[in-house]
C-alpha cells in the first residue's frame, strides 16, 4: 500500500505529518510523492486565513483527481473547524481534525472494509491530555522539530486556531526527553522546540514549567543546539535567558512575535501588552545576552490602521532593529472579530506597505549581520548552496550552507560529506539573505561569544 501526504500550515503542522509518516511506515506503508499515484492521501490542512482553507481545498481536489479510488483522508486546523463543509466535497473519506490522528489506521481499515464515509472530528475542548505521538524521522538532515505543547486560550481578534486547537496540553517531561534522545540517535544536531502557545507549557501540569524543559534537554548527551521556535516576548524570564546566556547549547536567537508596532492596533488585535513593554523587554533580553537576534512577525494592513498609524509602527520597527522579520498582509478569517470590524484596508494599500516594511527589514538584517563580519560563529553544515547564481563568489569548491546559532545563513566552501557536521565559520562578507565565510580550523582561534 502507497501513502502521499501534503502539509500546508506552520512547523507544527509539519511536525505531526512526520508523526503520521511514521504510523504509517511501522504498518508497512510506503510513502510516496503526492504528486504520485497512492492508495491514501493524507491533507494536513491550514485554517489561518480564508486564502489557507482555500488552498487546503485545492489540494483535497487534486488527491480525487489524481486517484478517485484512493483514500482521501483529511486532517488539521481547517478539517477541526469545518468537518461537515470539508466532507462535503465529494470523494473525502475520513476527516480526523487535529486530535485522535494515532487512531488513523483504524478508520482507514473500517473505510477499506466499508467505504462509508467518516467524520472522526471531536470536541477539541472536551481534550485534556496531550497527543503523544513519535516522529524521529524528517526531511532535514540536522535539524527536527519537537513539538511538546498544543493549544492556545488567547483569543487575538484576528485568529482563529483557537478553535481548531483547544486549551492548553502539554507533552509530559519524561516524553519530550524520550523522544530528544531518538531524535539524537537518528543523527540530528539540532532540535527545535515547538507549540502553538509554547510559552504556556506546563500550565496544565504539577511543578513543570518552560525552564524544566530546557534544562533537561541540555543535558541530553550529542544534542548540540536547542532553538526555540517562537516565544511571547511577556513570557521571558531572567531564568530562561540566564540560562541561554550560560549554555552553549542554546541557540542566541529568539523569535518574540511582534504582530503590531503600535498601541492602537495592539488593543483591536487583543494582544495583551504595549510596544513600550515589548521594547524594554527587547532591552533587557539584548542586554543579558549581546549580539542575540531577535526576528519577530507583523501583520500588515490591520483593521483601523491608518496612513499615521502605520507611520508610527515603521519608525517603532526602524527603531528596533530586527534581525528579521515574517511579514503578513491582513486576511480576513471568517468567525473571528477582526473579520467584521469597520476600516478594513485596501489591498493596494496592504501591498504598499508590505513593501515598506520589507525595506526597512532589509536594511536591519544587513546592519545585524555587519556586526559579525570577520568573528567566527559555529555553523551546522546543512546543503549544497542553491543560489542560482553562483558567478558572483570566488570559489576553489563546492559552496554549501548551513546556520549559525544566530540564525545567520553562511555560505562557505565545504564538502558532500561534511553535512551534518558542526563546525566554525569566519563570516567574510555580509549580505542580507547569506552572508560569506569561510570554515575556520584553527582552535586557537576565539568565537565571536569571546570577542
Amino acid at each position: 500500500m502507497k501513502v502521499a501526504f501534503h502539509t500546508l500550515g506552520c512547523k507544527v503542522n509539519q511536525y505531526e505529518t512526520a508523526t503520521m509518516e511514521q504510523i504509517f511506515q511501522d504498518a508497512g506503508y510506503e510513502i510516496i510523492d503526492f504528486k504520485d499515484t497512492a492508495d491514501v492521501y493524507v491533507i494536513n490542512t491550514c485554517t489561518v486565513t480564508n486564502l489557507g482553507q482555500k488552498k487546503s481545498r485545492q489540494m483535497i481536489r487534486r488527491a480525487i483527481q489524481k486517484n478517485p479510488d484512493a483514500i482521501i483522508t483529511v486532517t488539521g486546523c481547517y478539517a477541526q473547524t469545518a468537518p461537515g463543509e470539508v466532507l462535503e466535497i465529494f470523494g473525502v473519506d475520513l476527516v480526523i481534525g487535529t486530535q485522535d490522528r494515532h487512531k488513523i489506521l483504524e478508520y482507514i481499515n473500517e473505510i477499506v472494509k466499508e467505504r462509508q464515509p467518516i467524520n472522526a472530528v471531536a470536541d477539541i475542548w472536551q481534550q485534556r491530555e496531550f497527543e503523544d505521538l513519535s516522529a524521529p524521522f524528517f526531511g532535514e538532515r540536522t535539524r527536527a522539530t519537537l513539538k511538546i505543547q498544543e493549544g492556545c486560550t488567547e483569543f487575538c481578534s484576528y485568529c482563529i486556531i483557537p478553535y481548531a486547537r483547544g486549551g492548553i496540553r502539554s507533552r509530559k517531561l519524561s516524553s519530550i526527553l524520550e523522544q530528544a534522545e531518538l531524535i539524537v540517535k537518528q543523527g540530528y544536531k539540532e532540535i527545535v522546540l515547538a507549540g502553538i502557545h509554547l510559552g504556556a507549557y506546563g500550565r496544565d501540569l504539577d511543578n513543570v514549567k518552560l525552564i524544566d524543559v530546557l534544562k533537561a534537554l541540555e543535558q541530553v548527551e550529542g544534542l548540540e543546539r536547542i532553538r526555540i521556535s517562537s516565544i511571547e516576548a511577556t513570557e521571558l524570564n531572567d531564568e530562561l535567558l540566564l540560562l541561554m546566556q550560560q549554555s552553549n547549547k542554546f541557540c542566541r536567537h529568539l523569535h518574540l512575535p511582534l504582530q503590531a508596532a503600535t498601541n492602537e492596533i495592539l488593543t483591536k488585535m487583543n494582544r495583551k501588552y504595549s510596544v513600550e513593554q515589548y521594547k524594554s523587554i527587547i532591552e533587557h533580553v539584548r542586554n543579558l545576552i549581546p549580539d542575540i537576534a531577535i526576528t519577530t512577525d507583523l501583520i500588515v494592513g490591520f483593521p483601523g490602521e491608518t496612513d499615521e498609524l502605520f507611520k508610527q509602527g515603521c519608525e517603532f520597527i526602524e527603531a528596533m532593529s530586527f534581525a528579521d522579520m515574517h511579514i503578513f498582509k491582513y486576511s480576513k478569517r471568517s468567525g473571528t472579530p477582526a473579520a467584521e470590524m469597520e476600516g478594513q484596508i485596501l489591498n493596494t494599500d496592504k501591498d504598499a506597505r508590505s513593501r515598506e516594511i520589507a525595506g526597512i527589514i532589509d536594511k536591519s538584517k544587513l546592519t545585524y549581520h555587519q556586526k559579525f563580519v570577520g568573528k567566527i560563529l559555529p555553523v551546522i553544515i546543512e546543503q549544497q548552496f542553491k543560489d542560482g547564481d553562483i558567478s558572483k563568489h570566488e570559489s576553489h569548491g563546492k559552496l554549501f550552507e548551513g546556520h549559525a546559532d544566530n540564525y545567520m545563513k553562511l555560505v562557505f566552501n565545504a564538502n558532500e560529506e561534511d553535512i551534518g557536521k558542526l563546525v566554525r565559520v569566519q563570516v567574510k562578507q555580509a549580505g542580507i539573505n547569506y552572508s560569506m565565510g569561510e570554515i575556520v580550523k584553527d582552535n586557537h582561534k576565539e568565537d565571536y561569544s569571546d570577542n
